[in-house]
């Protein structure tokens, strides 16, 4: 139905619904809008579609099968015959309300009016553009399937529903958007998910007014979890099925936003940000071993520059033996703005990466390794310390499970370099004390960010230390109060 407010009931005169429908729907105007006069056994009919989306087969089927009627089977409720009887097709359903048909068929669906009935018949004849579902690119694994999101809802929604086929899995239908009417979908197991969530989600996701939803997923976070000026993601995206069912099975909720390939898993810590697929597709040790490289990878992004530039600006901290640590040629330029310039240029790089098409991909790797890097260092732009330092910096940044973090960890990364700048020794420590208050306050949906860290909860942390093997895993984690604790029963 429409907002309360908004509906324009199905009127008596078949004339002016249809005039109604015309003039809302820009018939005429609009090439691909369709709508088509009928008549069978007696009584007028007219169909709306888009012309995009409809199925002409499944449509063409629908019209023999009430062609083949006489003016007596539509005596008394016509409606009610076609709903039940006459359209061979299973997803099909009525509306009173004109303003839900309007917004219905612009979602894809072909709306039926019929003379003499007091509601509109839409039969979901949807056959969307999709492309095949492939592996995420950024979420690569070496063992496992090859089946990714694509833009299409109704797809992604099956590929949840293949792995999950608990009774309780339960799908809710939102649409955002007064102009866009972006589909939404919040998915959860009931006999699992802590239903606070669910309300939470529901109710600000009811609570958007706005007229599009411009940036899909991306949108729907900034309205939801707001925190605009906290650079760090509240939600976990992922492009995997296999990914998404597991979170559903721990407690999660996710929404899943009709155009986009993403999923948002809610809630999330900064600890969610860091796992992968790859180490459950290995032994447990390989796991644990990956895991760990994994979160070194991290802690190089965040504070590799920073302590090195701390250690080249006070040599006297280093012992003897780690003098080498230390700048032998500065450069004709300040430490700092060598840091700055390497930072900048590395995200330039990244973004024409990103524009540059496959075939010249080789080309801009050599012009950015070899002209770039190599006579920098010559003409002293750069040390050679800093060329060394920066890359291996952005391979941690790179190694990043999660795109929303390794951005989120650049930005403070520049922000130790410049505390470190401004206050020398003592500016590391109070960069990263503010760093761990600001990640300590964060919540996302009432669950604490650093959590198991912070508030510490010793079973959760070694869970998230270690790659526990899945038969010894046998609960859920405490944070996301989940009302079926157990994960498995041993006898």
């Amino acid at each position: 139905m429409g907002k309360k407010g908004t509906q324009i009931p199905v009127k008596e005169k078949f004339e002016d619904n249809i005039e109604y429908l015309i003039k809302e729907l820009r018939i005429g105007k609009n090439f691909d809008v369709i709508h088509r006069p009928l008549e069978y056994g007696g009584r007028k009919f007219a169909m709306f579609l888009i012309d995009g989306f409809a199925s002409a087969n499944l449509l063409l089927l629908i019209m023999k099968e009430i062609e083949k009627r006489k003016p007596e089977d539509f005596a008394d409720n016509p409606i009610d015959r076609l709903f039940k009887t006459f359209i061979p097709h299973v997803e099909v359903n009525t509306s009173d309300d004109l303003e839900e048909v309007i917004a219905q068929i612009l979602a894809g669906q072909t709306a039926v009016v019929v003379e003499g009935g007091n509601q509109v018949i839409m039969i979901d004849s949807r056959e969307y553009p999709i492309r095949s579902p492939q592996e995420p690119d950024i979420e690569r694994v070496v063992r496992g399937p090859r089946d990714g999101f694509v833009e299409t809802i109704v797809f992604n929604l099956a590929l949840i529903r293949r792995r999950v086929r608990d009774r309780s899995l339960v799908m809710e239908y939102v649409q955002v958007g007064q102009r866009s009417k972006t589909d939404i979908a919040l998915v959860y197991i009931d006999s699992i998910v802590d239903v606070d969530h669910v309300k939470m989600l529901r109710d600000k996701l009811e609570s958007i007014s706005v007229d599009g939803i411009s940036m899909g997923e991306k949108t729907i976070e900034e309205f939801v979890f707001g925190r605009n000026y906290n650079p760090y993601p509240m939600v976990r995206y992922t492009e995997r099925a296999d990914t998404s069912a597991v979170h559903l099975m721990e407690g999660h909720v996710l929404i899943v936003v009709d155009g986009s390939p993403s999923v948002m898993i809610c809630p999330s810590t900064y600890w969610h940000h860091l796992q992968h697929a790859e180490e459950y597709r290995q032994k447990p040790i390989i796991g644990v071993f990956l895991r760990w490289a994994r979160f070194i990878a991290v802690l190089a992004s965040l504070f590799l520059l920073p302590l090195w530039y701390t250690y080249a600006s006070n040599e006297q901290l280093l012992s003897d033996r780690w003098k080498f640590i230390g700048v032998k040629d500065s450069g004709e330029i300040g430490l700092i703005w060598q840091f700055l310039i390497a930072e900048i240029g590395i995200e330039i790089l990244r973004m024409a990466a990103i524009h540059t098409p496959n075939a010249l991909a080789t080309a801009l790797g050599i012009v950015s390794a070899i002209i770039i890097g190599d006579v920098a260092v010559q003409v002293g732009i750069f040390t050679h310390e800093v060329v060394l330092y920066v890359a291996v910096s952005a391979i941690g940044t790179f190694a990043t499970p999660s795109y929303e973090l390794s951005l989120a960890n650049r930005l403070f990364r520049v922000f130790f370099l410049i505390m470190v700048a401004l206050l020398n020794v003592p500016g590391l420590a109070i960069g990263i004390t503010l760093w761990i208050i600001m990640l300590a306050r964060t919540k996302s949906m009432n669950t604490p960010y650093l959590y198991p860290f912070i508030p510490f909860n010793p079973q959760d942390f070694r869970i998230m230390l270690a790659r526990t093997p899945i038969p010894l895993k046998n609960t859920r984690a405490r944070m996301l109060n989940p009302q079926d604790a157990t994960r498995q029963s041993h006898k």
